[in-house]
C-alpha cells in the first residue's frame, strides 16, 4: 500500500511513500507557471517507478501552503479529484509546516530551538511562520515543531522587524529557512544547507504522523490574501417603474 503526496505551493513536487513513511519515489519540477502541465506526468512517473498503481494508494496527501492561488489550487484540486475517485482518504498539511520541518532534519536542531520559514508571496511579499521544535525525531522519524506564530504574508523587512527575536529557551538557536528568504538577503538571513521548497516526501511523513496521533487534517488551502483576478462585483438592478399613479 501506497500514500501519494502532492505539493504545488511553490515547485511542483511529487513523492510516494509507503504506509510507514518510507520513500517509494519522488520527482520534482522547477517550473513555477505551468503547474497544471507538470503535475499529472510526475505523478505517472512515480507510480510507474515505485510498481505501484493508482488503485493500490490508500491516502493522497495535499499541501495546503500558502501560496498564490492558481498554483496551490491546482496541487489541491488533483489531490481531491484523486481522493474522491479512488475513495480513500485527502489528507491536507500546511506546505509551511513540512519546510520547517525539514529544516530540523537537514539543520540538526534540537528542541528549544526555532524556526522561522519564509516562502515567496509575490509582489514582494513572503508567507511566513514561526515554530519551536518540540522533539527532533518523532513518529514516522518525523521531527515535531509547534506553532509560534503565523502562517501570515507581510513584506520581507516587517517580517525582519518582528520575527528576529531570539529564541525563548536559553542558548536556543533561531534557523531561517526557505526561498522566501533567499529572495531577500538585505532583510532575512539565510541559514547555510537551509531548505528552500517543501519536500513532498517530508510533506507524506508529516500527514501520517499527524493522522497517527488522531489531529486534524484539513485540505482547505491557505491563500491568506484574495485571489489576482476577482469576479466585477454586480450592479445593482431598481426596481421597474409600475407607472401608476395614486
Amino acid at each position: 500500500m501506497a500514500v501519494l503526496a502532492l505539493d504545488t505551493s511553490a515547485a511542483v513536487a511529487v513523492a510516494l511513500v509507503d504506509d510507514d513513511g518510507g520513500r517509494l519515489a519522488a520527482r520534482a519540477s522547477a517550473e513555477r507557471r505551468r503547474h497544471a502541465e507538470s503535475l499529472a506526468p510526475l505523478i505517472a512517473e512515480v507510480l510507474a517507478e515505485a510498481g505501484v498503481d493508482r488503485t493500490d494508494l490508500t491516502a493522497v496527501v495535499g499541501g495546503t501552503g500558502p501560496a498564490p492561488f492558481t498554483g496551490l489550487r491546482v496541487g489541491l484540486v488533483t489531490a481531491r479529484t484523486l481522493a474522491l475517485s479512488l475513495g480513500i482518504d485527502l489528507l491536507g498539511v500546511p506546505s509551511i509546516d513540512a519546510l520547517a520541518v525539514q529544516a530540523v532534519a537537514d539543520l540538526g536542531l534540537q528542541p528549544g530551538d526555532e524556526v522561522l520559514a519564509v516562502t515567496d508571496a509575490r509582489r514582494k511579499e513572503v508567507y511566513w511562520a514561526r515554530y519551536r521544535v518540540v522533539a527532533h525525531e518523532g513518529p514516522h522519524g518525523v521531527p515535531v515543531v509547534e506553532t509560534l506564530a503565523g502562517p501570515d504574508v507581510q513584506k520581507a523587512a516587517d517580517v525582519a522587524a518582528a520575527g528576529l527575536d531570539p529564541p525563548a529557551e536559553p542558548g536556543g538557536r533561531l534557523a531561517v529557512v526557505g526561498e522566501g528568504a533567499a529572495l531577500y538577503p538585505d532583510d532575512l538571513s539565510l541559514d547555510e544547507d537551509a531548505p528552500l521548497v517543501p519536500d513532498a516526501t517530508v510533506l507524506a511523513r508529516v500527514a501520517l504522523a499527524r493522522r497517527d496521533a488522531g489531529a486534524p487534517l484539513p485540505a482547505e488551502p491557505l491563500y491568506l490574501r484574495r485571489p489576482d483576478v476577482q469576479e466585477p462585483a454586480g450592479t445593482k438592478r431598481s426596481l421597474p417603474s409600475t407607472g401608476g399613479t395614486a
